[in-house]
């Protein structure tokens, strides 16, 4: 009796195993349908993503090739509107230029006139003749007077341009990327990027592509007001109380100096250091003028051929053409200057504690730019130099210390 019983036991056994070994398997069964679920959403949810993403991406296509198109219409015809100014205002300049030489030509016929009238009278040798063809002579021509002055005025042409394209270059150059309006914002919300974290300005990449254009600038003493003190090789100016030299011929008589170097083509950077705020960047036409002009201070930016960048302790403000652009920020007392001839664009930087973009003039810059700087009483700027810098050749070590 005792084998069956052994066979009972060992059936029993085998049974509870199965059916652990079943309840597992059931148990992986329900986890892999699980992860499967799981998958299967995660699948739909990136496929309508892609969907999402696809469609804005369209949209956006078809309303960037639509402004384009739109912005290439615009700019076409306000091509053809210049130029057609142009042409009437040289058309007009030109007949002006054809009465005048008119003119002149019926002078000069008239006088040639008068003048063999008169040899022929000198020449008559009978007095009867003499005084019958005096009688008859006519008055002498009269003088005609100064020319007309040619109303032609180029630089005017330019400045028309530059008003026109500058609010354009504005908005093709902006920093934010502008939001795209209509079917696109259907894709749903796109989260935007927040400003970049503040990068110390020796690190900063901007600052150190920048850099590929640095040049060292001095300062040029002919220009210089005689209240102005130059130091350190030309590279720094100091403005003290009481005159430091007599008034020279070029020098202004505002409280400014201007750099020997200057610029017509290609990008070039430059860094000055204040010691206070109440300072005034910039750059200029050669033909800045050296006498204070109306009650300003200073004359950098007032007029059509200078651009200037006024700081003061609680304001800063952009001038150009006599208009002042209020700007916001708090700069510090480094500051960068980057002009590029070729895209027309004049940017000025604050790099402390971080590099930040002040203002940007845009313009067609059509004659050689110097710097040209204004500081108050007891102010002092320095033009920082770099030992690789391009311009002028060779590293100063004097100014090496100065920044």
């Amino acid at each position: 009796m005792a084998a069956p019983l052994l066979e009972e036991d060992l059936r029993a056994l085998l049974d509870v195993e199965r059916r652990g070994r079943e309840d597992q398997l059931k148990a992986r069964v329900v986890v892999t349908q699980q992860q499967a679920t799981e998958a299967e959403s995660q699948l739909q949810e990136l496929q309508q993503q892609s969907s999402q993403i696809e469609s804005s991406a369209s949209t956006l296509a078809s309303v960037v090739a639509s402004r384009f198109s739109s912005l290439a219409q615009a700019l076409e015809k306000r091509k053809a509107l210049t130029l057609r100014s142009i042409e009437q205002a040289k058309k007009q300049v030109l007949g002006q230029a054809l009465n005048e030489i008119q003119r002149l030509t019926g002078h000069l016929e008239a006088l040639s006139q008068y003048d063999h009238s008169v040899q022929e009278l000198l020449g008559q040798v009978d007095d009867h003749i003499f005084f019958q063809g005096l009688q008859q002579l006519s008055e002498p021509v009269e003088s005609l007077g100064p020319p007309t002055a040619l109303q032609w005025d180029e630089e005017q042409q330019l400045n028309n341009v530059n008003e026109l394209l500058s609010p354009l270059c504005e908005l093709l150059l902006e920093d934010k990327p502008s939001r795209v309006a209509g079917k696109a914002a259907q894709a749903g919300p796109v989260e935007a990027l927040g400003p970049p974290p503040p990068v110390p300005s020796t690190m900063c990449p901007l600052r150190k592509k920048l850099w590929q254009n640095y040049r060292n600038l001095t300062f040029d003493p002919d220009t210089a007001n005689q209240y102005l003190y130059l130091s350190h090789e030309d590279q720094q100016v100091t403005h003290r109380f009481q005159a430091q030299s007599p008034v020279r011929p070029g020098s202004f008589e505002l409280w400014q100096v201007q750099c020997t170097q200057s610029f017509q083509t290609g990008q070039h950077y430059w860094e000055v250091r204040a010691s206070e705020h109440s300072v005034t960047l910039g750059v200029t036409y050669p033909k800045l003028s050296r006498r204070k002009v109306g009650n300003h201070t200073d004359n950098i930016g007032r007029g059509p051929y200078s651009w200037g960048l006024c700081i003061q302790e609680d304001s800063i403000q952009a001038w150009h053409n006599g208009k002042a652009e209020r700007l916001h920020g708090a700069p510090g007392l480094l500051l960068g200057i980057d002009l590029n001839l070729t895209s027309g664009c004049l940017n000025f930087y604050s790099l402390e504690p971080r590099t930040e973009r002040l203002h940007t003039f845009y313009a067609v810059f059509s004659q050689p730019l110097f710097p040209v700087f204004w500081l108050l009483e007891g102010r002092t700027l320095t033009l920082c130099h770099q030992p690789e810098a391009k311009l002028p050749p060779g590293p100063r070590e004097e100014a090496s210390a100065l920044c």
